[in-house]
């Protein structure tokens, strides 16, 4: 069997991948980003939190990359706009010291909602360097990636 893109019509032109003949489904997605901040950074956490002249970083992420998977379908051209039943994002540093952001969406639907959970858990590491650049620019965003996702045509579970 050929793969082929999803998002191009016979032609190669563009297109929104018709889901009316779907049926609604319950369907969750997780994505994780990884952020490595340097150690000047890294010291002045106290309590699991990071304080900068604007606000509270981690808070201020969670709140941004909640606000970002909701504008999904606005940002990325063929998504469809959802109304997402749930956003969750959680920040914790890692036994290596690394910013784990991991962000769990889910909706009934007839579409994924995988997009939203990446576009979430993207933005917040991105806030997390801007709101942290003022004491460093060598900060690493080192990965984004889709964790795992049910209720489609196939679930996905990364090893």
């Amino acid at each position: 069997m050929v793969q082929t893109f999803s998002h191009l019509d016979k032609n190669n032109n563009p297109l929104m991948v018709d889901v009316s003949e779907k049926q609604i489904t319950q369907r969750t997605a997780t994505a994780h980003s990884i952020v490595v901040l340097p150690d000047e950074v890294l010291q002045l956490l106290y309590d699991g939190e990071l304080q900068s002249k604007k606000g509270p970083v981690f808070q201020t992420a969670i709140i941004a990359g909640i606000m970002a998977a909701k504008k999904t379908g606005d940002l990325i051209p063929l998504c469809h706009p959802l109304g997402m039943d749930n956003c969750k994002i959680t920040i914790e540093l890692s036994a290596g010291n690394e910013v784990v952001i991991e962000c769990t969406a889910s909706i009934s639907a007839k579409t994924g909602i995988e997009m939203e959970a990446l576009v979430g858990a993207s933005i917040a590491a991105l806030t997390i360097y801007d709101m942290c650049k003022a004491l460093s620019h060598d900060i690493v965003i080192k990965e984004t990636k889709l964790i795992s996702k049910t209720g489609g045509k196939r679930d996905f579970k990364r090893a």
